[in-house]
């Protein structure tokens, strides 16, 4: 635990540090959309185009997570859902796991706190409510199928994506893309978290409790499932790290054979 902390703090800064300024954008962008008093929202009376902006928006911060300097060395995790996945695939250490879930919930609760002190009263005030995730109207079984889909498929991309030469390179985008359309499309069902510590930030705040275990089992279920199917399918090597973006030149803190499977390429093509 001692080793693990003190060498790789900078990473677990990194991850708290991505999954704050995730909140604080999310805080943001939600007031300027949902509160009733801003131009944005009384420009645009119809929610969908207002979720089709928020979709946007969160998908750029998103992808810009993952590239950033910080995003490229840690990972970009940015949830423990994630995480979790990762370590069941073998590809984190158990240590390294721990503190980046706990980095994760201490940073999106930090992000929404500085949100409340730029924002004030409007982030607090319905329908905004610190983003707070709720099941919609048609409750939480409902909710709950919909964060496990939405999880499991935003899991099997990164996965597939990361895996793939050729796609490798993109996968912060796929991520990216699949955030807009989920806001859109699952956002009215679930209100679209993917993230028990993106959920809990905001019910720290919020003080709306009653539907948080949706958001702490369904994601890590989700995302488990797609892992096993990975695993069973490609094979128990298939995964060669757990980072998001690869292609840098930033110290990996991983069990990974990424580098090596990029030597065993170029030394092929360079024999062949």
């Amino acid at each position: 635990m001692r080793k693990a902390l003190s060498q790789h703090w900078p990473e677990y800064l990194m991850e708290a540090a991505g999954l704050g300024l995730f909140m604080l954008s999310a805080c943001v962008f939600a007031v300027l959309l949902e509160y009733p008093g801003t131009v944005l929202h009384q420009a645009i009376p119809d929610p969908l185009p207002r979720r089709m902006l928020m979709g946007l928006a969160m998908a750029l911060t998103a992808v810009g997570i993952i590239y950033s300097p910080w995003g490229q060395q840690s990972g970009a995790h940015i949830n423990p859902a994630v995480t979790l996945s990762f370590w069941y695939l073998g590809k984190i250490e158990h240590w390294d796991a721990v503190f980046y879930v706990v980095a994760q919930f201490l940073g999106a609760a930090v992000g929404v706190w500085l949100a409340v002190l730029v924002l004030g009263q409007a982030l607090a005030d319905p329908p905004v409510t610190y983003i707070v995730t709720r099941p919609g109207v048609p409750g939480t079984t409902v909710a709950f199928t919909v964060e496990m889909v939405i999880s499991m498929g935003l899991m099997a991309v990164v996965l597939i994506a990361s895996n793939r030469t050729n796609l490798a390179p993109y996968t912060g985008l796929f991520a990216g893309g699949l955030v807009a359309l989920y806001i859109i499309v699952a956002a009215p069902f679930s209100g679209m978290s993917m993230n028990p510590a993106r959920s809990l930030g905001s019910a720290l705040f919020a003080g709306q409790w009653d539907d948080l275990w949706v958001y702490f089992t369904a994601p890590p279920l989700g995302m488990l499932l797609a892992a096993e199917i990975y695993h069973r399918v490609q094979g128990p090597h298939a995964v060669k790290c757990c980072k998001l973006h690869h292609e840098n030149d930033k110290r990996c803190i991983f069990r990974c054979n990424y580098r090596r499977a990029s030597r065993g390429r170029a030394q092929a093509v360079a024999e062949g």
